[in-house]
């Protein structure tokens, strides 16, 4: 199987050495930032254009920042659609507005290549170390064909319907951990100003109700004021522009997203966007006049 493989940012990277790893040694690749094409090329990859990733691919990956990204590379001029053909594949595994999900599924039915939408989630750890969760939408027979691919770069591989519900499947995602770490940062804040150890605080209740994934991955970056990027605010503004677009679109109430968005804008416009999310914390500190465990 010949594998296309567009953008190789601080998630496709890995994910690209691990699909070579996992034996999808047929791998072409391209990037705007060539360092990046050179050190995923060092692995076993081969470097390509667009239109040669289009017209020689079995399947074409992409892992792009957003829907204006997907949408151009795909059916921009000379986009990748038009070098594809029928009995070729697109996996979309980028993080994007389900409306433009659905829209290029439509493009590429005319020529009768099927798509799945398959974004993931768990940031560039679990992108290093091939644990990701995709939620993919499409037909079942093409989740089926290409579930060992994804195999190679995830641990959770789940079939969420047709086409644009993995897209709002990541968004509710995104919701959820937004929510979840501003409601830590509030809590080691609450902790700090209190003389409570928020280490403490952090060991005692993680293995309660309140413990969560995103717990145990930001708590302690908080605490070490760690803001080293495994997913940067800039990104996670940009999926909840997406949650409140589709929101809007379809008359769903989302108070509490809109609220941490303008959190993340905040620190966005305080030179924070290439910052983990985990410093939302940092805009509790500003507001206390404290630093989480420090």
């Amino acid at each position: 199987m010949k594998i296309g493989l567009i953008g190789l940012g601080i998630m496709g990277k890995p994910m690209a050495k691990n699909m070579l790893k996992g034996g999808y040694t047929d791998l072409l690749v391209n990037d705007l930032v060539q360092a990046a094409v050179d050190e995923v090329v060092a692995c076993g990859a081969k470097q390509a254009s667009n239109e040669e990733i289009g017209r020689t691919c079995d399947v074409v990956l992409t892992m792009l920042p957003n829907s204006p990204h997907v949408k151009a590379v795909m059916l921009g001029e000379n986009g990748v659609a038009s070098f594809m053909k029928e009995g070729q594949y697109y996996i979309d595994m980028s993080s994007i507005n389900p409306v433009a999900s659905k829209e290029i599924a439509a493009e590429l039915a005319k020529k009768n290549i099927e798509m799945l939408d398959a974004p993931v989630s768990g940031g560039e750890p679990k992108a290093i170390d091939g644990t990701l969760s995709f939620m993919v939408c499409g037909k079942q027979e093409v989740f089926d064909k290409f579930k060992p691919l994804l195999e190679t770069m995830g641990a959770s591989i789940v079939l969420c319907g047709d086409v644009g519900a993995g897209n709002t499947t990541k968004l509710a995602n995104q919701i959820i951990v937004a929510c979840n770490i501003q409601a830590l940062a509030e809590a080691l804040t609450l902790a700090q100003k209190a003389g409570v150890d928020p280490e403490k605080v952090f060991q005692a209740i993680r293995g309660g109700l309140a413990g969560s994934t995103v717990m145990d991955a930001k708590a302690p970056m908080m605490i070490a004021g760690n803001d080293k990027p495994g997913f940067k605010i800039d990104l996670h503004i940009k999926d909840l522009n997406n949650v409140l677009d589709c929101a809007h679109t379809v008359g769903a109430p989302v108070p509490m997203t809109a609220q941490v968005q303008e959190i993340l804008q905040w620190l966005h416009n305080h030179d924070g966007g290439q910052k983990d999310h985990s410093a939302i914390a940092q805009y509790y500190e500003a507001l206390s006049d404290i630093k989480i465990g420090r």
